[in-house]
């Protein structure tokens, strides 16, 4: 490790420390940059920047390595269950039997929405799309829960955390419900999360409605595979929230608002429509030629990561639960045919390995969104409950670090210098 780097300035030269984490790429602290130099530094995007320290998930892109507080998210999406990793991203480590038992009974607790939410939710269009309604209920939580809004204390944002990550899947299920005009089911808490939440969505008070297992626990593992991805846009706009004092709602709302963004969680949404567009194995290769023209618009959607160079870990679990979830259904769909086909195809393809395009994570999971039967503009949405629990996480690793400030990103300013104001009859 390098103790130190040398900035050769205009005035001289200026020493910076060097930081090493436990794991990955050392980094430069820059805090004093434009005390001691007068300059900032540009990096659009913050591809090369660290804007915290976290111990809460780590990304080796390269290699392809997904950790949750040290635990490879293979191993938690096969044998741990949604509450157990939730425990993990919020305390640090998993929980003992007793430990499960009392944060899975008090997550619980809180799945029940106050009543008068269900007036907020008619206040919409029936069409309105899912991830508007949770922005806006999630942001009026805080109208409900005063009693959860002091940041400055641990229980209570303890609490506001409880209260998130319980409420989102209803949440979900009732913007779902509204949508198709279905009256709202009430949580039931003898379920799983995962449960649950399959239960509000597709359960009807008329009849009773029994859990597939199998869809049990291909949800389980996607809501894992979702959890927490280290410092992306939607947790960097939770934290660059939290940073101002907001309360813990108005935060998670922020991050909702950021996840609806197509580059961010409406990618599974794309990949499907790409292979919907396809249509059937036979036409790759056309539509790999068209990829690789520059002139043409198509892009194959479902390869590439911003972080991973690498196969994303989580797409290799995500492939598994799709074969899984079509033969439970007995579904014989042509899209996960062609989704097979092109990925063998891509993974061999010199044009795809020099630009390390592999599957991600989204190249599978809506194929088996929709052979459960979510409609697409649910994905995104189910995107938001799963990486609530990762938010909240990072929402109170922030607020706990004594170092943190508000967030005040600078600027390269390219504008007009100052000039004198014209009256409208001068101008010309």
């Amino acid at each position: 490790m390098s103790e130190s780097v040398t900035l050769k300035g205009p005035d001289g030269d200026h020493d910076f420390k060097v930081l090493e984490g436990t794991v990955g790429p050392e980094a430069v602290d820059i805090r004093k940059l434009y005390g001691d130099t007068g300059m900032f530094t540009y990096d659009p995007g913050f591809t090369s920047t660290a804007s915290c320290q976290s111990a809460i998930t780590y990304i080796d892109g390269e290699k392809g390595v997904l950790l949750h507080r040290g635990y490879p998210i293979d191993q938690l999406a096969e044998k741990s269950t949604f509450m157990e990793v939730s425990y993990l991203l919020l305390h640090g480590e998993l929980p003992t039997q007793s430990e499960l038992d009392a944060f899975t009974y008090t997550i619980s607790r809180h799945t029940m929405l106050h009543e008068q939410l269900m007036i907020f939710f008619r206040g919409f269009r029936r069409d309105a799309h899912p991830m508007a309604i949770m922005c806006g209920v999630v942001g009026a939580l805080s109208a409900f829960y005063h009693d959860s809004t002091d940041i400055t204390d641990p229980d209570q944002r303890m609490i506001a955390s409880h209260r998130l990550i319980a409420k989102m899947p209803t949440i979900a299920a009732m913007a779902y419900k509204y949508s198709v005009g279905q009256p709202f089911m009430y949580p039931d808490n003898q379920l799983s999360y995962t449960g649950n939440f399959l239960r509000m969505t597709f359960g009807v008070p008329a009849e009773p409605y029994e859990v597939n297992p199998v869809i049990e626990n291909a949800m389980r593992r996607i809501f894992i595979l979702h959890a927490d991805h280290e410092q992306n846009a939607s947790t960097s706009t939770v934290r660059l929230a939290g940073s101002s004092g907001a309360n813990p709602f108005a935060c998670i709302a922020a991050g909702i608002a950021c996840l609806w963004g197509p580059a961010h969680g409406g990618a599974n949404e794309a990949a499907l429509n790409m292979l919907r567009e396809i249509g059937k194995p036979e036409n790759i290769p056309h539509y790999i030629d068209r990829a690789k023209d520059k002139d043409d618009p198509f892009r194959l959607m479902g390869f590439g990561h911003r972080v991973y160079k690498n196969y994303d870990p989580r797409a290799k679990v995500m492939q598994e639960t799709a074969e899984e979830v079509l033969k439970e259904l007995n579904i014989s769909d042509p899209v996960l045919d062609t989704a097979r086909e092109l990925e063998q195809i891509a993974l061999k393809d010199e044009y795809f390995i020099e630009k390390k395009l592999y599957p991600n994570v989204d190249f599978y999971s809506g194929v088996i969104l929709n052979a459960i039967g979510f409609p697409t503009e649910m994905f995104t949405a189910l995107f938001a409950l799963a990486r609530t629990v990762g938010w909240v996480a990072q929402w109170n690793e922030m607020i706990s670090d004594p170092e943190q400030k508000i967030g005040r990103p600078r600027q390269l300013y390219v504008g007009a210098t100052q000039r004198d104001y014209a009256p409208v009859g001068q101008r010309g």
